[in-house]
């Protein structure tokens, strides 16, 4: 799963967490039900705001959902998923965008990709998918060749781009891109007058997400040898910082002109999930529900702050410290420790508050070796030990993911239409 909108799911909250998963597991069985098993594979965290942004608009609709059977990434439960246009139409951007990923990385000579057989076979999956994408996306009215144009473009206009180049020339293939997938969703839901202000919102996004793409792999790039759109147009750090701080603000401000039946998820996304993401990349964030709140000004578990770029706290009301105090009072041998002097004691019965049949719910009973041994393999396979909460496979309590690498706002877990006390202007 890839693309530069990660939520955490300690920050979603329950309400935005099951609806999350909901379309992320609709655009995974769209994948399956239109192009088969192995289409699924290009599942990924963006492709879902489409289906998020068809169903903001035309709101929530039980027959929108269906349920699916049970799934390893979802610890093999069951759930009710999103279906119909905006996960299919998710779908098919998806897989023409994908189509265009392994079409580069052919280009490139990538890996395993340099040998002639597996870049034939690579090829040939690429032109499958975009025929898939196309049925898909003519079906619903929508043309993928919009997409394929604008990747198509893309080689020619980096072999052009030199120092002095405005790297937005570079990023206008996906703008482009991301602009007319936005704008269809307005189409699929029946509110044509939203199809201005999405395209716009679009046009930023993919602004965004090449230049977020750009800063994560500068460093690697450079020691590759590779292309990167900052290095080949002497785009300094701070000055892509101003362009995405600016495309955060386009977004924001895009979005107050479309008409949302229920604009919860789509603003937790696109306004305080992106604004994170941007900090992500930059390594000026580290994660709210580790308590690891003095690692923002080193650039958090995301390594030291990229060079050119100050870490935070300078600005900062509070400096480069600990507002509230270097000490933990939770930490062993401290007053709130587990045993400590402040620790109240225990609920339930004998406790205060405690009443007959108090105290902590019963567990669930434990899985056998066998069992344990099935989920444990289906959750190392589809990635969720490393990207979602998931339950452990024996003991079946919940376990959070091994790269959880989110960022702590919590300000909106309760939140009911995406408003709350952030930092955005008239939220």
């Amino acid at each position: 799963m890839f693309g530069i909108v990660r939520p955490c799911t300690h920050r979603l909250g329950e309400r935005f967490k099951t609806e999350w998963m909901a379309h992320l597991c609709g655009l995974c069985l769209a994948l399956r039900g239109d192009h088969g098993q192995f289409a699924r594979i290009v599942t990924n965290y963006d492709g879902l705001l489409v289906s998020v942004l068809t169903e903001a608009q035309s709101g929530p609709d039980p027959r929108a959902r269906r349920t699916a059977g049970p799934c390893p990434l979802r610890g093999m439960r069951t759930a009710a998923v999103a279906k119909g246009e905006g996960a299919r139409l998710a779908a098919a951007v998806s897989l023409v965008l994908a189509s265009a990923k392994v079409r580069d990385h052919v280009a490139d000579r990538d890996g395993l990709l340099a040998r002639a057989p597996i870049a034939a076979a690579a090829r040939k999956v690429a032109r499958g998918w975009d025929r898939a994408g196309a049925r898909t996306g003519a079906s619903l009215g929508f043309d993928t060749a919009v997409l394929v144009d604008a990747v198509d473009r893309q080689g020619g206009i980096e072999v052009l781009a030199g120092i002095g180049t405005s790297v937005l020339v570079v990023t206008e293939p996906t703008e482009t891109a991301t602009a007319a997938a936005f704008a269809h969703t307005a189409v699929l839901a029946g509110r044509p007058g939203n199809t201005a202000p999405l395209a716009e919102a679009g046009r930023y996004f993919g602004r965004l997400a090449h230049l977020l793409d750009a800063v994560e792999d500068q460093r690697a790039d450079a020691a590759a040898g590779a292309w990167n759109p900052l290095t080949a147009t002497g785009t300094s750090l701070a000055e892509a910082r101003r362009l995405c701080d600016d495309a955060l603000r386009g977004i924001r401000l895009a979005l107050r002109e479309v008409e949302f039946a229920d604009a919860g998820l789509a603003h937790r996304l696109l306004v305080h999930e992106l604004r994170t993401s941007v900090d992500r990349a930059f390594g000026t964030t580290a994660c709210g529900h580790t308590g690891d709140h003095a690692a923002v000004n080193s650039g958090g578990g995301f390594g030291p702050a990229p060079q050119g770029y100050d870490a935070p706290g300078a600005g900062s009301p509070y400096g480069g410290g600990n507002p509230y105090g270097a000490g933990n009072p939770y930490a062993p041998g401290a007053p709130y420790a587990p045993g400590g002097p402040g620790t109240p004691p225990p609920m339930g019965p004998g406790g205060p508050g405690g009443g007959g049949g108090g105290g902590l719910p019963p567990q669930r009973p434990r899985r056998g070796l066998l069992a344990g041994c099935a989920v444990a393999v289906g959750l190392f396979c589809t990635c969720q030990l490393c990207c979602t909460e998931h339950e452990g496979p024996w003991s079946r309590q919940k376990r959070d993911p091994w790269c959880d690498g989110c960022d702590g706002c919590d300000c909106c877990d309760s939140c009911g239409d995406g408003c709350c006390c952030c930092p955005c202007d008239g939220c």
